[in-house]
């Protein structure tokens, strides 16, 4: 079975390298001859790493310490011990890549229960669809269409300590399905499957600037902390995108009905970057990457073929703003960067939200800096639904 345009199109959802997961059944990834240079770090289900939220979309992608809601599972599960309401649900739903192939999507469903003043429980559901792909046999053998899909369902708790600071933990499982039949006569490919855990800290702390009261907070996340995912019984597992989020956000309430927040978030993913191999698949310059999960998280830091130049390229920064006029009126915009050898993710977002009693809906789209980003023009819709409440947050 030929799977390689299904692998590009994954590939392209989040800027990653596009010879992931199921193309390793065909190809022996000792060539590689080029690491440290663009896109080489391989992860199974790296849809893991989409924001599914409208709200922190239209940030930039920065969400790890702004002012929480319900869908705050998604990016940092701590913040949910700060969610005044006694529960709220929510529903995401984009497009994803729409100028790319039609049908693909992402959805996302959440909700939270405040059990007491200082525990809270969430759950969530992601679901990423590839809509329908071709497959052929390694004869070219058209065998049919087939429709890949990944899923992950979340359980989180999060527990506050004090009224400034708040630690989360979240437990997923993730399915991926991304292959029918075989990839050749004696692999069989089958669908990955993996556990993960999340561990998370925030911390707040009201304060004045200006004459006014302002909130500063920082967040923290290291998410899908988890086994490896293989897709054939004969290849080597793959790590799951074990991502660190450190972020701050810094909210100012310039009167009763104005508030401004603004947001920087850093990402890195902890797991091994590819060495640079010979022909004979000897590894010249970097590590081995076929290490246990602990190992590739801590070694993430220092594997790099380039050295600590190529590490800092590693990093990605997200920014963002905030208005809020009301508790119901909100305007945001933001910009992600992500180094060209690394992906190459960079846009401006923009978004907005309307809240009318316990309904808010949210917006948010995607500008590509790069030239003919499949990226461009992707938008994401939210609905949260709190009843009872106008869902205000206290300015503690």
């Amino acid at each position: 079975m030929n799977v390689r345009p299904l692998i590009v199109i994954l590939g392209l959802c989040l800027g990653v390298n596009p010879a992931t997961v199921a193309l390793r059944a065909q190809v022996n990834p000792q060539v590689q001859t080029n690491g440290g240079n663009a896109s080489n770090v391989i992860t199974a289900v790296p849809f893991l790493l989409i924001v599914p939220d409208a709200r922190t979309g239209g940030m930039g992608d920065a969400g790890v310490a702004i002012l929480p809601d319900v869908n705050s599972v998604a990016v940092n599960p701590s913040k949910l011990a700060f969610l005044e309401p006694k529960y709220s649900v929510s529903a995401s739903y984009s497009p994803w890549l729409n100028s790319l192939k039609a049908d693909i999507n992402l959805a996302y469903l959440s909700g939270h229960y405040r059990v007491s003043d200082q525990n809270t429980l969430a759950a969530s559901l992601r679901y990423f669809s590839v809509g329908k792909v071709q497959l052929f046999d390694n004869n070219q053998q058209d065998l049919g269409f087939y429709s890949p899909n990944e899923f992950a369902f979340d359980f989180s708790f999060s527990r506050k300590f004090g009224e400034t600071f708040s630690l989360g933990t979240a437990v997923r499982y993730i399915r991926s399905n991304l292959s029918s039949g075989n990839f050749s006569s004696s692999q069989n490919s089958k669908a990955g499957n993996a556990l993960a855990v999340d561990a998370s800290a925030y911390l707040r702390k009201p304060t004045q600037f200006l004459g006014k009261d302002a909130l500063l907070a920082f967040g923290l996340n290291i998410s899908n902390i988890g086994t490896k995912m293989s897709y054939n019984d004969n290849i080597d597992k793959l790590f799951l995108p074990t991502n660190l989020k450190l972020g701050s956000a810094a909210t100012f309430f310039l009167d009763d009905r104005n508030e401004l927040t603004f947001a920087l978030d850093l990402n890195k993913l902890l797991v091994p970057t590819q060495p640079t191999y010979d022909s004979n698949g000897q590894i010249i310059k970097g590590k081995d990457p076929n290490i246990s999960v602990p190992a590739g998280i801590f070694g993430s830091f220092a594997d790099a073929p380039g050295g600590f130049n190529e590490e800092l390229r590693e990093l990605s920064l997200a920014g963002g703003l905030e208005y809020t006029y009301n508790k119901q009126l909100a305007l945001r915009c933001g910009y992600f960067y992500e180094h060209p050898d690394k992906g190459d993710r960079r846009y401006f977002t923009l978004g907005g939200g309307f809240t009318y009693q316990s309904v808010q809906i949210n917006l948010a789209y995607m500008i590509a800096e790069t030239k003919n980003s499949p990226l461009s023009n992707t938008l994401r819709f939210s609905l949260i639904f709190t009843p009872g409440t106008l869902l205000k947050e206290e300015r503690k």
